[in-house]
C-alpha cells in the first residue's frame, strides 16, 4: 500500500502531466487564430477562412478537455492537500478564484461567438471575439502562474498559529502576487506554448506536404496543397522566432533559479558538495542503472564543459561557487531533476537547429523538396509538449521536499484524514481515467489532422467559378 503523501503526489503529477497538454495547445493556438481571423476579415481569401476554421476545431477540442481536467486539479487541493489549502488558502485561493471568475469566463463567453458566430455577427465583433478568447486564455495562465510562482518564491506573507493550526496570512498583495519568479515563469511558459504549437502545426503540415510531394497523394486538390504550404510557412515563422528566444531566456532563467532556489539548481546539476568550477554536462548518457538513478557518481558518458555550471549560475564566472545539496534540509529526487533538465535543454537546442534548418531550406527555395526535413518536422511535432512536461518536472520536483519553498513541506500539506488505501485507490482510478481521456483526445485530433481542412466536395465547391449574376440569361 502506498502512503497517502506519495500516492497524492503521484496522483497530482499524473493529472498535471495530462492536463498541461490542453492549455499548451489552446494558449499556443490563440495568437495564430487571431492572425487567421484578421487576415480572413481583411482579405476575404478562402485560404485564411479555411485556416481559421480548421485550427479553431483543434482549439475548441483542447479547450473543452482542458476545462474538465483543470477542474479536477482544483478539487484535488481539497481532497488530497486539504492541510495546504487550509493553511495557504488566503494567498493561493485568490489567484485561482480570479482565474475562474475573470479569465475563464471571458474566454468561455466569447468562445461561443468565435466558434459559431461567424455568419451571425459583424466583422468587428467577430474579430473582438477572437481577441477576447486569446486574452482569456493567456489571462488564465497569468493567475495560475501567479499562484505557482508564489509557491516557488513566497513573498508578502507572515506565518501564524491559530488553535495550533499553521496559517499563512497575506500581508502585502503586491509583493506576493508580483513575486520575483512570476515574470520568468510567464515568459518561459507562454513562449513554450507558442513554440509547441508551431512545432505541431509544422509537423502536421510537413506530413501532408510529404504525402503530396513524395508519395503522390493528392486528396483535396490544389486548394489543400496551398493550405498545407501556408500552414508550414506560418508555423516556421513562429518557430524561427520562438525557438532561439526559448534557449536565450532559459539561460537567464537558470541564473534566476540559482539566486532564488539554490537547492533546486544544485539538483539540476547533481552537486552534493559545495564546490566551484563545477562542470556543465551538456550531453550525458548513463552507462548503467546505477548511473541513471545516481548521477551523483558523475561516472556517466557525456561531454562536460569545465566550469560550465558555475558559469551558468553566475552569468559568466567559471569559478563561481555552487552550494551543494548536503547544505540544505532534505533534497529532491535528484536523478529525476538532473535528467529532466538535460533532456529539456537538449530539446531546446534541437528546436533551434530545426528552425534554422527549415529557415535555410525556405530561403534556398527547397522547403517542399527536403524529405529529411519533412521527416524531422513530423518526428518533432509533439516534442514541444514533451519539453514543456520536462520543464514542469524540473520546476515542481526540484522544489521538493517543499510545497511552499522554505515554509511548508509537501508531507505537511497532505489531507490529515486521508488513508493510504483511499489515496492508492483514487490514484489507480485517475491513471485509468486520464489514459482513456488522453486516448480519446489523441484519436479526435488525429482524425481531424488526417481529414484536413475540408472534405473533397468542399474543396471542389470552393474552387468552382462563381455563378453568373442574376439577370444574365442565355441570350446575353
Amino acid at each position: 500500500m502506498v502512503d497517502p503523501a506519495t500516492a497524492s503526489r503521484l496522483q497530482f503529477a499524473v493529472t498535471t502531466i495530462v492536463h498541461i497538454i490542453f492549455p499548451v495547445m489552446s494558449m499556443g493556438l490563440a495568437p495564430f487564430l487571431v492572425y487567421f481571423t484578421w487576415k480572413d476579415i481583411r482579405t476575404g481569401a478562402p485560404l485564411y477562412e479555411r485556416l481559421r476554421r480548421f485550427w479553431t476545431k483543434i482549439f475548441a477540442v483542447s479547450f473543452a478537455v482542458g476545462t474538465v481536467t483543470g477542474l479536477v486539479l482544483e478539487f484535488e487541493f481539497g481532497t488530497n492537500f486539504a492541510a495546504f489549502s487550509t493553511a495557504a488558502g488566503e494567498l493561493f485561493g485568490g489567484p485561482l478564484a480570479v482565474e475562474g471568475m475573470m479569465a475563464f469566463m471571458l474566454e468561455a463567453t466569447f468562445l461561443g461567438i468565435f466558434v459559431f458566430g461567424r455568419e451571425r455577427v459583424g466583422d468587428k465583433l467577430y474579430f473582438v471575439s477572437s481577441l477576447m478568447v486569446g486574452l482569456g486564455t493567456w489571462l488564465s495562465a497569468v493567475w495560475i502562474l501567479v499562484a505557482n510562482s508564489w509557491m516557488q518564491t513566497p513573498r508578502g506573507f507572515e506565518v501564524a498559529r491559530e488553535s495550533g493550526q499553521l496559517t499563512i496570512l497575506l500581508t502585502d498583495p503586491i509583493a506576493a502576487y508580483a513575486n520575483p519568479r512570476f515574470p520568468w515563469m510567464f515568459v518561459h511558459m507562454q513562449n513554450a506554448a507558442v513554440l509547441s504549437v508551431a512545432l505541431f502545426m509544422a509537423g502536421v503540415a510537413a506530413y501532408h506536404v510529404y504525402r503530396r510531394h513524395h508519395l503522390g497523394v493528392v486528396d483535396g486538390g490544389n486548394l489543400d496543397d496551398r493550405f498545407w504550404r501556408a500552414t508550414l510557412k506560418i508555423a516556421l515563422v513562429a518557430l524561427i522566432i520562438s525557438a532561439p528566444l526559448q534557449v536565450l531566456h532559459g539561460d537567464a532563467y537558470a541564473r534566476h533559479v540559482f539566486e532564488t532556489q539554490p537547492q533546486k539548481f544544485a539538483a539540476m546539476e547533481a552537486v552534493w558538495e559545495t564546490d566551484s568550477y563545477v562542470p556543465e554536462y551538456i550531453f550525458a548518457f548513463p552507462t548503467s542503472i546505477d548511473d541513471l538513478l545516481n548521477p551523483r557518481a558523475k561516472e556517466i558518458f557525456g561531454i562536460g564543459i569545465p566550469g560550465g555550471a558555475s558559469w551558468l549560475a553566475s552569468g559568466g564566472n567559471p569559478q563561481a561557487e555552487i552550494t551543494g545539496l548536503n547544505e540544505f534540509e532534505g533534497s529532491p529526487p535528484v536523478a529525476i531533476v538532473f535528467w529532466s533538465f538535460r533532456a529539456m535543454v537538449a530539446l531546446g537546442f534541437w528546436f533551434m537547429l530545426l528552425a534554422f534548418w527549415a529557415g535555410y531550406r525556405w530561403w534556398s527555395g527547397e522547403l517542399y523538396e527536403d524529405r529529411l526535413l519533412h521527416k524531422a518536422l513530423m518526428a518533432s511535432s509533439v516534442l514541444g509538449i514533451v519539453g514543456v512536461e520536462l520543464g514542469w518536472i524540473v520546476t515542481e520536483v526540484g522544489r521538493q521536499p517543499w510545497v511552499i519553498q522554505g515554509v511548508m513541506k509537501t508531507t505537511e500539506g497532505v489531507s490529515p484524514g486521508l488513508t493510504g488505501a483511499e489515496a492508492t485507490l483514487t490514484l489507480a482510478g485517475f491513471v485509468g481515467g486520464y489514459l482513456v481521456l488522453l486516448s480519446l483526445y489523441t484519436y479526435i485530433i488525429g482524425r481531424l489532422v488526417r481529414r484536413g481542412p475540408a472534405e473533397r466536395e468542399e474543396a471542389e465547391r470552393d474552387q468552382a467559378p462563381s455563378p453568373a449574376p442574376t439577370g444574365a440569361g442565355d441570350d446575353d
